[in-house]
Order: structure tokens, then sequence, then C-alpha cells
């Protein structure tokens, strides 16, 4: 099962080079756009009384420049818009003024949290257009906990985003200021661009961990055992386990199934010998299904053999 979980990780990879080979860009980038909380450096070359440095942009987008009687919208522009604009205005008591503008803190983007059943948890600055798959390649991929889905969290509005996107997101949120959306890791592997969504700052990410079923009984290694996302037949959870013990009742293997509506679980049983034969079919397990691999009833000829080999002097005879 664990070569299982490595090829399957080996074409996630994969697929994820071939999807970012052929990903179209996000956007054309404009380079950074400002927005509330940066701080910018505003001057204007060799005239001291129009420099302006440490300036941040207050939360509606605005700055207070010097000469000029009312507040300039920032936010929402590059450095270079900006810049244009300052130009105009300060050309009413300047000729032709050489306007550098700068973004010295960037304070207004929230970091990307990357959570759950990745390499690295960790939080990342997004300095452009960026997609969920690229997000989680950062991380360092899902792990092989990893259910196969991805929930965004969607903590704020699209900065500089359009009215109909604005409104869009809030529709979504239920007037809570927060939406989440569900995507498949498969569907985004296999190129499905609705499954790679741009990724934006304040965004949480997060993979759930598999639900698990649980081996227990005549196997090597009992214990709980992941659902990976291409599902789990019975054989490969009794490999998973590190197969049956000798005792094993192998013909008669109880899979315990919660049954909606009921608090007695539906009972399957599972013939191993004949599902390896192939007269019979495999099961495939459902999340919180419990595998019990019972002991088999000693024959005669064994008992007798283990009381021959507790006696003293004992010389053990064979048992057809």
């Amino acid at each position: 099962m664990k070569l299982g979980y490595i090829l399957l990780s080996a074409v996630f990879f994969v697929s994820v080079g071939s999807v970012l080979g052929q990903m179209p860009s996000m956007s054309a980038p404009r380079g950074y756009v400002i927005g509330p909380g940066d701080v910018l450096s505003i001057k204007a070359l060799g005239e001291k009384d129009f420099d302006a440095d440490g300036i941040t942009v207050e939360g509606d987008g605005k700055i207070t420049l010097p000469w000029v009687d009312k507040q300039v919208v920032a936010s929402c522009k590059t450095e270079h818009e900006l810049q244009t604009e300052v130009v105009k205005l300060w050309s009413q008591f300047l000729k032709n003024p050489q306007v550098n503008v700068r973004v010295t803190d960037r304070k207004s983007r929230a970091p990307v949290s990357v959570t759950g059943e990745v390499a690295k948890q960790a939080q990342f600055d997004l300095t452009r257009p960026t997609s969920l798959l690229e997000v989680l390649s950062a991380a360092g991929g899902t792990t092989s906990k990893s259910s196969g889905m991805v929930a965004v969290v969607r903590t704020r509005p699209p900065l500089c985003a359009s009215p109909e996107a604005i409104e869009d997101w809030q529709k979504e949120s239920e007037g809570l200021g927060v939406s989440t959306r569900i995507y498949s890791l498969s569907a985004v592997a296999h190129g499905n661009k609705e499954s790679n969504p741009e990724i934006l700052p304040g965004d949480i990410i997060n993979v759930p961990e598999a639900a698990r079923v649980w081996v227990t009984g005549e196997v090597k290694l009992a214990g709980p055992v992941y659902l990976p996302p291409v599902g789990l037949p019975l054989t490969q959870a009794i490999a998973m386990a590190n197969g049956n013990t000798d005792q094993a009742k192998v013909k008669e293997i109880k899979i315990y199934r919660h049954k909606q509506g009921s608090t007695e679980p539906e009972v399957l049983v599972a013939n191993l010998v004949a599902i390896k034969a192939g007269t019979a079919k495999d099961i495939m397990l459902q999340p919180y299904d419990i595998v019990e691999v019972g002991k088999a009833n000693k024959s005669f000829g064994q008992i007798l053999q283990e009381a021959l080999i507790a006696l003293p002097n004992r010389v053990p005879i064979p048992i057809p």
C-alpha cells in the first residue's frame, strides 16, 4: 500500500508539473497594487518641501499630500499610476516635477495560511497572481494522509475587485464575512481550471485528513488505516495492517458499517480466500468501517500437536 501512495503522489506531482506548464496566467500583471495599510514614500526631485516619507494609506484607500488641499485615492493603483496622478497635482506648483512614488512597506496584504495535510504548514506572502496549485507546491505538496480535497476559506473581499465580484463574495459568505469553497486535488492535477483558482491575500487553505477505517483482530498491525482518494478495498486494508496472522479466520472476515438512521451497524461478511482466488468480489471500504479479522477454531490435530509438544522429553509426532 505504501508503494501505492508513492505512485499516487508521483502521478499527482507529475500532473502538477504538466498543469503548471499549460496553465494560463491568472491575469496580466500590473505590478504591485497599493492597498490600505501600505506605507509610501513620495518625493519630487530637488524639491524638499514636497517630500513625503512614511505616508500610510488609510482604510478608505486615501492619502494626504503636501500642497494638495484634498485627499488623493492611492488604493488600487500601482506606483506608476499614482505617480502620474501626483505629477498632475503638483504641476500646479512646480514646472515639470520629477516625481518618484515607492511603496516602502507592504502592509495591505495578509499572508496566505496553508494548514492540514501538507508537507510544510506555513504562511506565504503573495506578490503576484498565484494559483492554488502553486501555493500547495510551495507548501511541499500534500501528505499520504490527505483526503484528496482542499478547502479555500476567503476571510475578506477581493482587494480592488469589481463591484460585481465583491457582491458575489458577499452572497457566498452569507453575511458572515467568510466564504468557503471545496476543490478536488484530483481535478486540479488533471488540469481542471475551475479547480485551480487564484488565491488571494488572507485566504486560508486547508487540506483535511482522510477518513479512516479500523482493522482489528488477527492481523499483524491492528489500528487505523487512512482511506486514499482512489478508495480502499478490503484486501488492501489487510495488507496495510501487515497481513493476517496464521490463526486468522480468513473465510469469515466481518465488516461493521454505520447504518443511516440506526444505532446497530450493518455487518458484511467477506471470504478472503475466495476474493484472492477471484471467485468473490473485493469489498470497497467506506469511512469509519471496522474490519474484524476473527480467530479460527483449532482443529483436533492442532490441539493434540500442542499437547504433545508441551510434554517433557517430547518427540514431535507429525499430524496429517
